[in-house]
C-alpha cells in the first residue's frame, strides 16, 4: 500500500506526541502535572449543559444536521458580536458554524490556497496555521514574533516577491503560544497591507474572552474595511469551557464564508443540533461566568509568573490568553528543559520548537489545571531548581 505523498509533509501533531510520553510515565505508576495542554479544567456551565439535556430529547435534533447550521445559532453568534465588539454581521452571508474552530482552520487553505501559492505564517504559531497550507498544496513563509518585536509580525520586512505570491495572511490575536496581544493600530495596518497585496486575512480569535486586568481584546473586524478582505475564527471552547462540545465560527467576508461553506458542504453534515441549541443558551444566556473563571485565570497566572521567575525561567505578565511562555534557563534548548522536567520532575511543559523554529529558547505553560495540581507543580519545578 502506498500513502498519499502530502503526508510525509506532516509531522507528528505535536499534543499526540506529548500525551504519548505522558502515558508512558502515568503507565509505570507516576504522577504527572502536566502545563502542556491548553483545555480548561472548569467545567462548562449547568445552564448549558441542562440545554443540551432537554435539546437531547427533541426528536429533531436526531436527524442530519445542516452544514450551515441553525438560522438561530447565526443570529446568535450575531447578536453576541453585536454586543461584545460593536460588529454588525449579516447572519445569512457572514457567519459559518464550525465543528470547533480547528477545523475551519484547517479547511480554509482549501479555498485561498492553490498549488504554489504563499501562505504567510507566524512563528510562532499554533501548528494548524502551516499544516492547512502544506495539505492544500501552498508553501508556508514564516513570520518571526519575537520578544523584540513584542511578539507581532512585522509585515513591512515581507519581500515584495513574496507579498506578490502571497494569498493568505495568519493572525493570531491574543497570541497563542506567546500570550501577545493586538491593539486597533495594528490591525488597521494588516488590514491595509492585505488590500495593498490582494491577499485575505484569517485571524484566529479564541482567546479574546480570556483577559486580565481589565483588559478587553479587541475583534479584527472593528476595523471599518476589515471585512472587505478578512475572515475571523472564534470558539465557544475556550469562553464556555467547552472544548470537548466542537463548536465554533467563522465570520467576515461574505465570499470567504460561502467558500468556506462549499467547501465543507463536500465533507461534514454539519454540528449536532443539540449542541447547537446549548451553543445558542451558552451565547445568549448569563455571562458573568466568564469574569468569575478569569479571576480564577489571573490569580493562577500571577502564582505561576512569580514561580517562574525566581527559578530563572523569565516570563512576561499575559494580559490575555491562558498561556505563559517562559524563557528557558542559560544552557538548555527548549527541548532539553521540557525533557528534563518530565524526567526529573514529573512536571510536563510544551517546547517552544513545537510551534516553529523561532519558538526556540521557551517553553509554553498553560494555566488550565486545577489550584491544588498548579501549586504541586510548583513545588516541583522549585525542588527542581534547587536541585540543580
Amino acid at each position: 500500500m502506498i500513502l498519499s505523498q502530502r503526508l510525509d509533509k506532516l509531522p507528528p501533531y505535536l499534543f499526540v506526541e506529548i500525551n504519548r510520553k505522558i502515558a508512558e510515565k502515568k503507565a509505570k505508576g507516576e504522577d504527572i502535572i502536566s502545563f502542556a495542554i491548553g483545555d480548561p479544567d472548569t467545567p462548562t456551565p449547568e445552564y448549558i449543559i441542562e440545554e443540551l439535556c432537554k435539546a437531547a430529547h427533541d426528536p429533531a435534533n436526531h436527524r442530519y444536521p445542516e452544514t450551515a447550521g441553525l438560522h438561530e445559532l447565526c443570529q446568535a453568534i450575531t447578536r453576541w458580536y453585536k454586543g461584545r465588539f460593536g460588529v454588525m454581521l449579516d447572519p445569512s452571508k457572514e457567519v459559518l458554524p464550525l465543528i470547533g474552530s480547528k477545523e475551519g482552520i484547517g479547511h480554509i487553505s482549501f479555498c485561498l490556497i492553490d498549488p504554489g501559492d504563499i501562505a504567510l505564517v507566524p512563528n510562532p504559531g499554533y501548528p494548524v496555521y502551516c499544516m492547512s497550507a502544506l495539505l492544500a498544496g501552498g508553501e508556508p513563509y514564516f513570520l518571526p514574533l519575537t520578544e523584540k518585536n513584542d511578539f507581532m509580525p512585522d509585515l513591512e520586512s515581507i519581500p515584495k516577491r513574496i507579498a506578490n505570491k502571497a494569498k493568505l495572511l495568519w493572525l493570531n490575536y491574543p497570541n497563542n503560544p506567546t500570550g501577545a496581544v493586538a491593539d486597533v493600530v495594528f490591525f488597521q495596518k494588516a488590514v491595509h497591507f492585505a488590500k495593498k497585496n490582494n491577499l485575505a486575512i484569517c485571524h484566529d480569535a479564541p482567546y479574546t474572552e480570556i483577559a486580565f486586568d481589565g483588559y478587553r481584546p479587541p475583534s479584527l473586524l472593528q476595523i471599518p474595511e476589515a471585512r472587505e478582505v478578512s475572515v475571523e475564527f472564534h470558539s465557544l471552547s475556550k469562553t464556555y469551557n467547552m472544548t470537548g462540545w466542537r463548536i465554533g465560527m467563522a465570520v467576515g467576508n461574505s465570499q470567504i464564508i460561502d467558500a468556506l461553506f462549499r467547501f465543507k458542504s463536500n465533507l461534514d453534515t454539519g454540528i449536532p443540533q443539540a449542541i447547537q441549541k446549548a451553543a445558542i443558551e451558552a451565547l445568549t444566556g448569563p455571562q458573568d461566568g466568564v469574569a468569575r473563571r478569569n479571576t480564577i485565570y489571573q490569580q493562577r497566572r500571577d502564582r505561576l509568573i512569580k514561580a517562574l521567575n525566581d527559578i530563572g525561567l523569565r516570563a512576561r505578565l499575559p494580559k490575555a490568553s491562558f498561556y505563559i511562555w517562559a524563557r528557558v534557563p542559560d544552557g538548555y534548548t527548549s527541548v532539553q528543559l521540557t525533557a528534563e522536567l518530565l524526567e526529573k520532575a514529573n512536571v510536563a511543559v510544551t517546547p517552544g520548537t513545537g510551534y516553529g523554529s523561532a519558538g526556540e529558547g521557551y517553553v509554553r505553560l498553560s494555566l488550565t489545571l486545577p489550584d491544588d495540581r498548579l501549586d504541586e507543580g510548583i513545588n516541583r519545578l522549585v525542588k527542581w531548581h534547587k536541585a540543580r
